[in-house]
């Protein structure tokens, strides 16, 4: 019985783990679409991008499968995920206005210049 119940420990400990790095890469990743939203913002660009979330939906199905995890879980995940990142664009653009950010229209923001190698 002991040895089932360290066995049990060890595999807990490395869901305890795992869980700890899904946390981590999740607040990377709204880290990263934070930034995103900013940018949506400056540019008056709407919160929500349904056929960027639609190819996303379609990559990380492919991708569930491939790592045999059930695809509609996976889809499951990302809707809340991409609700969740829509919802803080929402409230990024709400601060954009109620501060009179203006917005940067694309004419006016220079083409960057790239480096020849």
């Amino acid at each position: 019985m002991s040895t089932a119940r360290a066995e049990l420990g060890r595999i807990r400990d490395s869901i305890d783990n795992i869980d700890a790095a899904v946390v981590h890469l999740l607040a990377e990743r709204f880290t990263h679409t934070r930034r995103v939203g900013e940018l949506k913002a400056r540019h008056g660009l709407p919160p929500a991008d349904p056929g960027r979330e639609a190819r996303q939906i379609a990559r990380l199905r492919s991708i569930a499968e491939s790592a045999r995890l059930d695809p509609e879980f996976a889809e499951k995940f990302l809707n809340f995920v991409v609700a969740e990142v829509i919802r803080h664009h929402e409230s990024i653009a709400r601060h954009a206005a109620e501060h009179r950010i203006p917005a940067v229209r694309e004419e006016s923001v220079p083409e960057p210049v790239l480096a020849e190698y």
